[in-house]
Parts: structure tokens; C-alpha cells; sequence
């Protein structure tokens, strides 16, 4: 019946059905051609980090000059929120480690916060030495569905191949912070750790009856117990240092006075001075040059809580900037290691509020209040003793001095 009536309406009307008939069937053609040539949709990440991938440094660009290049003040980080979150916006996809860089900066380059560094790398336990990382290793980051970042080894550096049968010497690991930062410490500490003080050899007496000795002059040195030609730094041990907390003297001031070498080993060794910087004395401290500290640790939050102090700087500096060379009143007693990471509050000032309650000034001094402690700076441990640690300032967001809180980052500052 539908169909006979069909065959009854106008022509007209027939044919324009026809037309809307072509039409519909030729886009819905195109709408499927459409889509077989469109993208596949892509995955929503958590964070604009793992969504849009930032140009990587420039090939002539160390870890510590991208990341100085990108450096801003950005909000600490979450541990407790998904890995991803804890990127940079701008960090790269890939990075080529270079000679110069060091575990520090590389971090800074991924990760808001480097001392998280230890959430997003990924080991190969199949690697000699899996946490070291060579120059010429190529770093990527992935990010997964789920929100959880890792930075691996994609490529592995001509410095990890074995056997070598070359006879130059070979590049080792990249270290944790730059030791040319900690090295003129390390020869010339300024500050010596109570145990340091105490336990060192001592110069005896001089030769030929001097009183004092400069560069040339030969000194005697009891319990030195080292072998010929060996270097040590006479230092001159001066003010104790004391922790605030205890007022027990866990350290003390010390001035480079030269370099002593052994030059006849003995019961009472005999050594010449060199590079003096002022006169010696009987009873200076030799501590000495050879021993290294091994800079390949991974930076990290503490283990447990860590409230503590800078009580000492190199030369009694006044004011503390980055890459200068910090004591703290923390050590191994207090869950601290080489590579613990601290956050650095500088102390609030103590003001007088002169108007009270009052709208108008009322009293030339008024109540003393604590102004809240702000945040000034990063520091990395890299020597350990039971009650102090020495640390390298990282980062700096204004000046810092001694009696500034040094905190473990998870905490929160003070106030």
C-alpha cells in the first residue's frame, strides 16, 4: 500500500527525495574518510609535563646551564602525589649527560624538587654500579597512565664499555655535586670536627730552634704514621664551636697555615713546609690531603626528621651564599648521610611592636616579637660526622647566615 502511494505523489517530490537521499550518503562518506584520516586520540595525562614535551637543552648546554636557564621558584612538591606531578613543566624528553654535569643539576632539570630524584630513577639491577651515571649516557623520561614518572638509562655512554685497552684515562661517574665547589675545603677545611681536632697529629717542635716556621723550614711531628712524600694541611685550630642546643663544643675554627710534605717518616716524622699562608706553630693540626670523599651518592630526603642549625661557615663568614661550605649541628646520631638534602630557613628577626593595641605610636620599644622564619635556601650533605655534618649550599633564594634552621624539605618551614 505505502509502495502504491509512493508511485501517486508528484515528481517533483520524488525527485527531491532523491536528491536528499544523495546528499546524506556523500557526507556520511566523508564523515568516514574523516575519520579514518584523523589521529588516534591520545591519552590525557596527570600533568603538562608528561602532555607537552619541551625542546631539549641544546647540545652545547650542560645540566647545570639548562637548569639554571629554567630555573624558577616552583612549589614544593607532594611525595605523596603521583611521581609525574613532581616534573618540571619544561622537562625534556631526553638528555645527553655531559662532562661537567653532576647528579644534582640533572635532577634540577627533570624534577621541581631534586631531592626527589630518588622517586623517578629507574635502576638496572643487570649494570655494574646501577645509581652511577657516566658522560655520554642519554636520559629519557616516561610517564605512565597511572600518573608515575621514571627516568631511566635509554642509552649507555662509550665510558661504561669493557674491556678498555685504551691507555688515556677513562671518564668515571658523574658526581653529585661539583667538586670544585668542596674541593679548596677539602684541602683547607676552616673548620675541624671535635674528633678532627683532637685525634690529629700535632707539630712538635721546629728545626734548628725556631720559635715559628715558614715555607722551607722543616718541622717535627709526632704520631704522624705516614709514608714518605705525603701531603697534609697544617691548620691552626682556634674558637670552639658550640651546639646551641647542648653548649657542647662540637667543633672548631681552624686557619690554614701551609702545606706540610713528609720528607723522613719516623716515631717523630719530619716534614717540610710549603705554600705557607702565615706563620706555624707549635701544636697546629695536620690533617690530610689524600683522603677523598666519594661524590657519587644520590641526593634524597632524610630518612627520619631532621631539625637542626648551621652553627659554623669557612672563615667565620658573615654572610652565606651558594656554593659555600656550611656546618650543621646534625650528623649520623641524628639519621643524617652523605647526600641528605635540607631545606635552609633563614631566621626571623626579633621586632618591637611600638603601638600595641593602640592606633598611634606609643612606646619607643614596645613587646618584643619573633618574626616568622622565611625560606632562603637548599643545601646537600657530603661529610658526616656523629654530631656535625659539613654541607654544600645548592640553591639560595636570598643570604643566609649562621643560627638559620636547616630542616628536613617534607616538614614545612617554621613558624
Amino acid at each position: 500500500m505505502a509502495f502504491n502511494q509512493q508511485l501517486r505523489e508528484p515528481r517533483a517530490f520524488r525527485l527531491n527525495s532523491r536528491l536528499i537521499g544523495l546528499c546524506v550518503f556523500f557526507a556520511a562518506a566523508l564523515l568516514v574518510v574523516g575519520c579514518k584520516s584523523a589521529p588516534a586520540p591520545v591519552e590525557q595525562a596527570s600533568t603538562a609535563a608528561a602532555t607537552t614535551e619541551a625542546p631539549a637543552p641544546a647540545d652545547d648546554m650542560t645540566a647545570t646551564e639548562a637548569a639554571i636557564a629554567g630555573m624558577g621558584d616552583a612549589p614544593a612538591a607532594d611525595p605523596s602525589t603521583p611521581t609525574a606531578q613532581l616534573l618540571r613543566p619544561d622537562a625534556p624528553m631526553n638528555y645527553t649527560v655531559k662532562r661537567g654535569d653532576t647528579l644534582w643539576d640533572i635532577s634540577a632539570v627533570f624534577l621541581k624538587d631534586p631531592w626527589f630524584w630518588p622517586e623517578i630513577w629507574q635502576i638496572n639491577p643487570q649494570v655494574e654500579n646501577p645509581h652511577l651515571i657516566y658522560p655520554g649516557d642519554v636520559l629519557s623520561l616516561a610517564v605512565g597512565a597511572n600518573g608515575e614518572a621514571k627516568v631511566y638509562i635509554s642509552q649507555y655512554g662509550g665510558a661504561r664499555l669493557t674491556p678498555r685497552l685504551r691507555s688515556e684515562n677513562v671518564e668515571g661517574p658523574i658526581d653529585s655535586i661539583p667538586f670544585a665547589a668542596i674541593s679548596a675545603f677539602l684541602t683547607k677545611p676552616g673548620v675541624l670536627s671535635k674528633d678532627e681536632a683532637l685525634r690529629a697529629p700535632h707539630i712538635l717542635a721546629f728545626r734548628d730552634d725556631h720559635m715559628i716556621a715558614g715555607s722551607g723550614h722543616e718541622i717535627y711531628v709526632k704520631d704522624l704514621n705516614a709514608p714518605l712524600n705525603q701531603r697534609f694541611s697544617v691548620m691552626n685550630v682556634r674558637d670552639a664551636i658550640y651546639d646551641p642546643e647542648t653548649k657542647d663544643v662540637v667543633g672548631y675554627q681552624a686557619a690554614f697555615v701551609a702545606t706540610a710534605i713528609v720528607n723522613a717518616p719516623g716515631d717523630v716524622s719530619k716534614a717540610v713546609l710549603i705554600d705557607g699562608a702565615r706563620e706555624a706553630q707549635e701544636g697546629d693540626r695536620l690533617i690530610s690531603q689524600e683522603g677523598e670523599i666519594p661524590l657519587t651518592f644520590r641526593p634524597h630526603a632524610p630518612g627520619r626528621d631532621v631539625d637542626g642549625q648551621i652553627i659554623g661557615t669557612i672563615d667565620r663568614a658573615e654572610y652565606i651564599g651558594q656554593y659555600q661550605v656550611v656546618v650543621i649541628n646534625r650528623g649520623t646520631r641524628h639519621g643524617v648521610d652523605p647526600g641528605v638534602v635540607l631545606a635552609i630557613d633563614q631566621k626571623g628577626e626579633v621586632v618591637h611592636d611600638r603601638f600595641g593595641k593602640s592606633p598611634f605610636y606609643t612606646e619607643p620599644r614596645g613587646k618584643a616579637v619573633q618574626l616568622p622564619f622565611e625560606r632562603a635556601g637548599t643545601l646537600i650533605v657530603f661529610k658526616v660526622f656523629d654530631r656535625i655534618s659539613y654541607g654544600l649550599v645548592i640553591g639560595a633564594r636570598g643570604p643566609m647566615k649562621v643560627a638559620d634552621r636547616v630542616y628536613n624539605p617534607s616538614v614545612g618551614p617554621r613558624r
